[in-house]
């Protein structure tokens, strides 16, 4: 990535990735916490911004809930996931004085912690910063998008779920990052399908191809498909590394397609 002036905070960042979707409840969090996994076993230095103001569920997936934000000369220093210091996190669920607190904000309020998160997290040397954002197309994702643009994100992955209402929101999800000039990465199809743990027969319980279909019209890249995993589901209740612990399930080898993908794309012969 080149530089743009001072880059403060984010001088030490590579790639900065935003992962959104018009809709809520698709897995955004879910793909944005597995990439950031598949990324570190790769040997990569990941970030995770967590800007779900109102639904911070990443430190709950990472187990790191309940941790503390510090402070430092240059700003906040987010939370580490493992002693290696290979993933870091920064959410609003680290401010909450408790985990049920609501947060009952206004668009400017929300704005500016946005703004901050951004300018005065201490990130230091990361290959991949990946922005995890709210359904929709309102103001935290202008917010985010504008205080991202002069640091040149290399772009957003959208996540649908195959049912045709998921697929219209993420439609107009696609003309956000074109009206921003936000370039789409490609779209990740989400619960795509049920594959039995006995049988290993898949049942389309959501239908399924709408995801890849949506990127064919749209003329963007199909990142892949993530069924939906009871492994997947239970690594990131109990907080634990899906990547590493379940290498032979049925959502392994989707997550870490899509993450392959990425580098790809990161590297000089892909970009």
């Amino acid at each position: 990535m080149e530089a743009v002036g001072d880059r403060g905070n984010l001088a030490g960042v590579g790639h900065i990735l935003l992962v959104l979707s018009g809709k809520g409840g698709v897995g955004k969090s879910t793909i944005s916490t597995e990439l950031a996994l598949a990324l570190r076993h790769v040997g990569k230095k990941v970030g995770i911004l967590d800007v779900d103001l109102c639904g911070p569920s990443i430190p709950q997936m990472l187990k790191v809930q309940g941790k503390g934000v510090h402070q430092c000369d240059s700003g906040w220093v987010p939370v580490f996931v493992d002693q290696d210091k290979s993933i870091s996190l920064m959410s609003i669920g680290f401010l909450l004085e408790k985990p049920d607190d609501a947060v009952v904000w206004r668009g400017p309020k929300k704005n500016a912690l946005i703004k901050q998160f951004i300018s005065d997290v201490t990130w230091g040397d990361l290959d991949f910063l990946i922005v995890d954002t709210p359904p929709g197309t309102s103001d935290e994702h202008i917010s985010t998008v504008e205080s991202l643009r002069p640091y040149k994100p290399l772009g957003a992955v959208l996540v649908t779920t195959p049912q045709a209402v998921s697929i219209g929101d993420v439609r107009r999800e696609l003309t956000f990052c074109k009206k921003t000039g936000l370039q789409v990465i490609g779209i990740v199809e989400n619960m795509s399908g049920f594959v039995c743990p006995h049988c290993l027969e898949c049942t389309n319980l959501f239908s399924k191809g709408g995801g890849e279909e949506l990127a064919r019209h749209a003329g963007v890249p199909f990142l892949g498909c993530v069924p939906l995993d009871p492994q997947l589901t239970q690594s990131l209740e109990e907080g634990r590394d899906f990547i590493q612990e379940f290498p032979k399930s049925s959502a392994f080898p989707a997550l870490a397609h899509i993450a392959q993908q990425i580098l790809d794309r990161t590297s000089p012969q892909g970009s």
